[in-house]
């Protein structure tokens, strides 16, 4: 069994949610989350916030951001685990993330420390 990253991408940054719309986002991803660990599939996750950031280039400059007003912002992501990317991507078309009018699922498998895929 593989490790997925599933991460949530917002299309657009400087929309802003309120209060009373966070609380219920928040609870409807709890739920997914919920429904992924009672198949004993969840590893871990989190969100990401904007403050505090910092972006660091090749070239070693450091800027701050990056910052909501970008077009597309990365707003957290939770590792599951699966038999397959199919798997991983049923369980990321069930993120309530999904909701916004442009957000996206990006599902990705996770590189085993063994030296194998």
């Amino acid at each position: 069994m593989d490790e997925y990253a599933l991460i949530m991408r917002h299309e657009d940054g400087t929309k802003i949610a309120s209060p009373e719309q966070i609380q219920v986002w928040m609870k409807q991803t709890m739920d997914w989350i919920g429904g992924i660990a009672a198949q004993n599939k969840f590893s871990s996750g989190t969100g990401l916030l904007f403050d505090d950031a910092r972006v660091v280039r090749s070239t070693k400059v450091v800027t701050n951001g990056p910052f909501g007003e970008i077009k597309e912002t990365i707003g957290g992501f939770i590792v599951v685990k699966a038999d397959s990317v199919e798997e991983a991507v049923e369980f990321a078309k069930g993120c309530p993330v999904l909701q916004g009018e442009g957000n996206t699922m990006e599902v990705r498998r996770i590189a085993k420390n063994d030296g194998t895929h």
